[in-house]
């Protein structure tokens, strides 16, 4: 089992920039591979990047792509979300979800583990 704890979140102007930090307990962090996902009131749970847990391959979102970079530090067992260019369509709840598989999936029930998330709000 792993606990998962986000931070970094925050308000921020269009154009500008946040990075989120998810800290990771209980287990041997690089045995999972890490997803960030966002929920905005009144949608659904999306999926914003995904990272394997060796680091090698990352994936994004049609809508981050460019924009955003997903990374991880297993020796400090985090993983980060850098946001650039952030756009008020960014606005959302953010989580860290954990998946001890090295299989990327986007689909958020592929994850087990779920961190309680941190607030991203992008002004115009």
């Amino acid at each position: 089992q792993v606990q998962l704890v986000e931070s970094g979140g925050g308000l921020v102007q269009a154009g500008g920039s946040l990075r989120l930090s998810c800290a990771a307990s209980g287990h041997i962090f690089s045995t999972y591979s890490m997803g960030w996902f966002r929920q905005a009131p009144g949608k659904e749970r999306e999926f914003v990047a995904a990272i394997t847990w060796g680091g090698g391959s990352t994936y994004y979102a049609d809508s981050v792509k460019g924009r955003f970079t997903i990374s991880r530090d297993n020796a400090r067992n985090t993983v980060y979300l850098q946001m650039n260019s952030l756009k008020p369509e960014d606005t959302a709840v953010y989580y860290c979800a954990a998946r001890r598989q090295e299989l990327v999936v986007r689909n958020p029930t592929g994850y087990r583990y779920w961190g309680q998330g941190t607030q991203v709000t992008v002004s115009s």
